[in-house]
């Protein structure tokens, strides 16, 4: 299966034990949001050898594994998403639990700043929105609310405006530990909640209308990092 998670490929679990290039923290821990027994939600960047994209069969864009809760994405893959605005990758290059790194890995993080514009104003309010959406959806069906769900949602609505006045990737949000666990922990009633979310995207609106971040990130920049990588690699 050509691109995709490839679990039984002789040698795919080698990309990522041997050639990963960065390995992050993520999740809860990385959030402070983790108790005693929250799991490491792993995340990295593996590199494929450069010939290996001369065959026909084209080496794995990411794959999940080999451990639990870890998922590694191939570095030009990586970039393609994060040039998106993904908040999900984008995080990855902003942990404060890196776990290892090497030099194409410390490239990648001295790059961080060339994968942002101004579309994080859309990623992070279209990820939040489509959240609101299904928590409030699930209310209406059957009455339940999904409060991690919700918890999430104020996260990235927080977040989504703290890159677009600061220019820096808000992973660790322990300042608001109490307030979003209360959240979590289906404390605050929903109508709070959801008087929370839009208040913060009456925020991310304003923060979008003045933000200094450039309208497209640099992409010229990112290709020639994911150039020398390859040169870097193509033994």
């Amino acid at each position: 299966m050509p691109g995709g998670v490839w679990v039984a490929l002789p040698g795919v679990i080698e990309l990522v034990e041997r050639r990963s290039v960065l390995a992050v923290v993520v999740g809860s821990r990385a959030y402070g949001l983790h108790g005693p027994g929250s799991d490491y939600d792993r995340r990295g960047v593996y590199v494929a050898p450069t010939r290996a994209f001369w065959r026909l069969d084209k080496p794995p864009t990411h794959f999940e594994g080999p451990a639990a809760e870890q998922f590694s994405w191939e570095f030009e893959r990586f970039c393609v998403l994060a040039l998106q605005g993904n908040p999900t990758v984008l995080e990855v290059l902003w942990s404060p639990l890196v776990e290892m790194t090497t030099v194409d890995g410390e490239r990648l993080l001295a790059s961080r700043r060339a994968f942002l514009s101004r579309r994080v104003a859309e990623t992070y309010g279209n990820y939040a929105r489509d959240q609101l959406g299904r928590v409030a959806a699930r209310r209406a069906r059957t009455g339940e609310t999904n409060y991690k769900q919700a918890m999430h949602m104020i996260r990235l609505l927080v977040a989504g405006a703290h890159v677009l006045r600061t220019g820096e990737i808000l992973v660790d949000v322990r300042h608001l530990r109490d307030k979003l666990l209360a959240v979590r922990h289906g404390e605050l009633a929903w109508d709070v909640v959801a008087a929370w979310a839009a208040d913060l995207l009456a925020d991310l609106a304003d923060a979008a209308a003045a933000t200094a971040l450039p309208e497209h990130p640099d992409r010229d920049a990112v290709d020639r990092l994911l150039t020398a990588v390859r040169e870097r690699n193509l033994q």
